[in-house]
Order: structure tokens, then C-alpha cells, then sequence
């Protein structure tokens, strides 16, 4: 499937309105019935990490029981129903690609699996599900497609990926989060919607957290403020392991020298006018013959919508590079 550059109509232009309308009414109405097929389709999956740690996956086969695996990995605070992961699952699932939807820890309906809480650096959990779900459902290929912090999050499993043994075939980032530092500096000082969002989104996983272990955690202080740096900092110092905030982020950034070693070939994408993620630090991702950067000069953050309805052009672009 070839898919011309991507050109929206004029009143899709605006980054904000991209970076939105993925998840607002009614996008959600039209990718809802899109991905009717795909949700009768798949199954629960409880997997087996490592360490005693379980996450919650989406397996849906194709009928035959063929089909190259595609694991999806969606973005902080969203899951495996976010609308950006179904309407790729449902394009994917519709052109004979099998597709696993994991949610990461405390996303989706499981914050009741792990009592330690959610944080960016858990990559080895995240490694884990990836060699389970190639164990437990083997393939001639296996892909893994992610979001945002899912982006970041695929190209981490990817360096390790070899010395893990998984059989990883190929990656695709969409808007990857590249320097956390950065990108928390324009959730602060940008528009307001996204810290809100954020804030909000996360309060309410805090609470859920709360609720399913109340004798773990004091999240009074952190569940308070409104600022998301406030609330990394109290995080970090707390429950994360790390002494600062500083080393924290730096702990996830795929800047530097964090994906010179990449040996699967990995296809990174993105927009040129993301409000969340600085295009500027692509110059400073490690070169390696195995990354390919792909930029588009508008899209927003994971938006890429060309019309309301249909698959965006992002969809249509995974499509294309997996060889559908």
C-alpha cells in the first residue's frame, strides 16, 4: 500500500486542532465503528512479565491464524482503547495483520495488577510482555508500534530487544517522546489544555491507584498540586527509586547515546510542529544505520488526521511501512 505525503485540508492544519481531535466526539463516534470488528475479535490477555509483574493485553488473531503480530503501545495516561491504538489496530486487523493492544502498568483497567505505581522507567516490564507475547504467540514476524511515551517506550525495547531474545523484525514511533525534560517543559509553559489534561488524567489514575492498594500509598500532597513538575518531583523522590527529578527523566530520554546500539530497524515519525514534543532534539538522536527519522511539517502530536472519519494518514503510514 503506497501512501502519498501527508496533506490535510485547511481547516485540519492547525496543530492544536490535530493534536485534539484524536480523541474528542466525533472522531471517537467514527473510530468506534471502525473497530467493531477488531474488538470482537480480541481477547483478554493477562501477561506474565518477569518479577511478579502482570500487565493486561488485547490479543485479537487473524482467522486463520496467520498474520504478522503487531504489538501496539499507546502514550502516558492512555491505554489500549485510546483511539489513536484502535483506529491503527482496526486498519491493521482489516489487511491480515494479527495485533496484540498492551496497556502499560496502572493504564486501562489495571491498576489493581501491580502494587508498586507506574513510572517511566520501568522499561524491563515492558521487555518482558514483549518476549511473552513472542512466546506465547509466535509469528513469521513480529512489529511493535507505539505512541508517544508508547514511542519511547518501542525504541528502548528495540536496543534490548536482541540481547533479551525477541525476535523483534521491525519499529515504528509515532511522535516518540525524545528528551523528557523538554517535553515537561512545554506541558508548563505552553497552552494550558495539555497540563490540564495531563494533571487530570493523572489524578485520576493516582486515585484509582489509591483505592486498589489504600495501605501502600500518601498521595494527599501530590493529588494537591496542579503543576505536573510538582507532582513528577513528589513522585520521583517517593516511589520511584531516583534521587531527583533530573535523573528521572534523564532515565528515559532517547537522546545521547541511548539508541546507538539499535540493531532492529526501527522508522521514527513525527511532526515538525508537535506542541509536545521539540522537534529540535531529533539532531540529537544517536545516528545509526538501523533508525530511520520521518518528519512531516504538520500532524500535531499523534494526530495526522485528514479527515474525521477514515484512518488517518499516520494509520495509513504504519500500513505502508509494515508492508500492507
Amino acid at each position: 500500500m503506497t501512501c502519498p505525503p501527508f496533506a490535510p485540508p485547511g481547516w485540519l492544519r492547525n496543530r492544536h486542532v490535530q493534536s485534539i481531535l484524536t480523541s474528542v466526539v466525533p472522531r471517537r463516534w467514527f473510530v468506534a465503528r471502525r473497530a467493531r470488528t477488531l474488538l470482537a475479535a480480541s481477547r483478554d490477555v493477562l501477561v506474565d512479565c518477569g518479577d511478579g509483574v502482570r500487565l493486561l493485553g488485547h490479543h485479537a488473531p487473524q482467522p486463520t491464524g496467520r498474520g504478522d503480530l503487531v504489538v501496539l503501545l499507546h502514550g502516558w495516561e492512555g491505554s489500549a482503547q485510546s483511539q489513536y491504538v484502535l483506529s491503527v489496530a482496526s486498519l491493521l486487523h482489516a489487511h491480515g495483520f494479527a495485533t496484540f493492544r498492551l496497556n502499560l502498568r496502572d493504564h486501562g483497567p489495571t491498576h489493581h495488577l501491580n502494587p508498586e505505581l507506574f513510572h517511566s522507567c520501568r522499561i524491563a516490564e515492558v521487555v518482558g510482555a514483549i518476549a511473552e507475547i513472542a512466546r506465547r504467540f509466535p509469528t513469521r514476524r513480529l512489529v511493535l508500534v507505539g505512541y508517544s511515551l508508547g514511542g519511547n517506550f518501542a525504541l528502548r525495547v528495540a536496543v534490548r530487544a536482541p540481547n533479551a531474545g525477541i525476535p523483534l523484525a521491525q519499529v515504528v514511533a509515532i511522535c516518540p517522546v525524545l528528551d523528557p525534560a523538554h517535553t515537561m517543559e512545554r506541558l508548563e509553559s505552553g497552552t494550558w489544555l495539555y497540563r490540564n489534561y495531563f494533571v487530570l488524567k493523572w489524578r485520576r489514575s493516582l486515585l484509582k491507584k489509591r483505592r486498589a492498594w489504600p495501605d501502600l500509598f500518601d498521595l494527599d500532597e501530590l493529588l494537591e498540586s496542579r503543576r505536573l513538575t510538582t507532582m513528577t518531583d513528589q513522585l520521583v523522590r517517593r516511589y520511584s527509586g531516583y534521587a531527583d527529578i533530573g535523573s528521572y527523566l534523564a532515565g528515559y530520554a532517547i537522546t545521547g547515546a541511548a539508541l546507538a546500539a539499535l540493531e532492529v530497524p526501527c522508522h521514527l515519525l513525527t511532526a515538525l510542529d508537535d506542541p509536545i514534543i521539540p522537534a529540535a532534539d531529533l539532531s540529537r538522536l544517536a545516528r545509526s544505520r538501523a533508525l530511520t527519522v520521518e518528519t512531516t511539517l504538520r500532524g500535531g502530536h499523534c494526530g495526522f488526521l485528514d479527515s474525521l472519519g477514515g484512518a488517518s494518514w499516520a494509520d495509513r503510514r504504519v500500513l505502508s511501512l509494515l508492508g500492507g
